[in-house]
């Protein structure tokens, strides 16, 4: 290693060019470089290698032992390099074999993944694609350590060491049963505030949300009866019984069994996010899943 730091690596494209020309006149006219240059260099490598490298002979010059010993090595090594700062190659989706590793939450993995992934498969099937449980905790050390490609979070809980696009705007509505009662219009804020509400509390067993909030500003409760840590439970809870629930509309209206209405308050909204780390945002791979799921959105 300590060879290669004092070794100026344009030397070894001009030994490599004069173990195939044999010739200082041809190897400098395919490096588009003087004779004098080449004659130069070559009186470098020979310092660098301890070796004469090329010999006069009758019809030009002619390789050592030495350096036809490093002919193979040294086009390999040279071939590598030009891997290394080629130009990144074109992605082809259908050929790609990748392993893809989203992180989600129940809600973005329900309303985003799945109606995203019969496409997904279409355009890359030979890839396989693994979603992750999403913990907000550990996403930027995930994206460092390459185990996951992507997450999908709000934005403003996003951290800011990563890569982020917005995706969508999400809004609450309110939802009950098909059916239920008083779900048959519009409750005033009054009734609103009177019926049977559950919540989703990420942490668990908490009984307050960004719509407890909005009522507070206003002086107001609701009586919140259920809490439950995944929004897909509580879809359910809400489909089989006459408690209601303020739900993230793209949730609501493709969850079976629940009928949506406005809520007589307004609550702020969330944006959702993908999430990515800086070594992957020029990857060609990884720009072309993230242009699919935005474009996909």
């Amino acid at each position: 290693m300590n060879n290669l730091r004092r070794l100026d690596l344009n030397l070894l494209l001009t030994l490599d060019a004069l173990l195939i020309e044999h010739n200082v006149t041809r190897a400098a006219r395919r490096l588009n470089l003087t004779q004098s240059s080449v004659s130069v260099q070559l009186a470098k490598l020979r310092r660098v290698f301890d070796d004469p490298l090329l010999l006069p002979g009758p019809r030009g010059m002619w390789p050592t032992a030495h350096a036809d010993a490093l002919r193979e090595p040294l086009r390999e090594a040279l071939q590598a390099l030009e891997a290394v700062v080629a130009p990144a190659a074109n992605f082809d989706p259908a050929k790609a074999r990748h392993a893809l590793r989203l992180a989600a939450s129940d809600y973005t993995a329900s309303t985003l993944l799945l109606p995203l992934f019969p496409a997904l498969r279409a355009a890359a099937p030979l890839a396989s694609l693994a979603v992750l449980g999403l913990d907000p905790a550990r996403i930027a050390r995930q994206a460092e350590q390459r185990e996951i490609d992507l997450a999908f979070h709000t934005r403003h809980d996003a951290p800011a060491s990563l890569r982020q696009r917005v995706l969508y705007k999400e809004r609450y509505v309110l939802a009950g049963r098909v059916g239920h009662p008083r779900l048959r219009r519009k409750p005033t804020l009054a009734q609103f505030c009177k019926l049977d509400h559950a919540l989703v509390s990420p942490d668990g067993g908490g009984f307050r949300g960004v719509t407890d909030q909005a009522l507070a500003a206003l002086g107001l409760q609701r009586n919140v009866v259920a809490s439950v840590p995944h929004f897909l439970l509580l879809c359910a809870m809400l489909a089989t019984t006459d408690l209601v629930a303020m739900l993230p509309e793209r949730l609501a209206r493709t969850a079976p069994g629940l009928r949506v209405v406005e809520p007589p308050i307004e609550v702020p909204g969330f944006e959702i996010a993908m999430l990515w780390h800086e070594r992957s945002h020029r990857d060609p791979a990884h720009v072309w899943l993230r242009e699919f799921i935005a474009a996909s959105v």
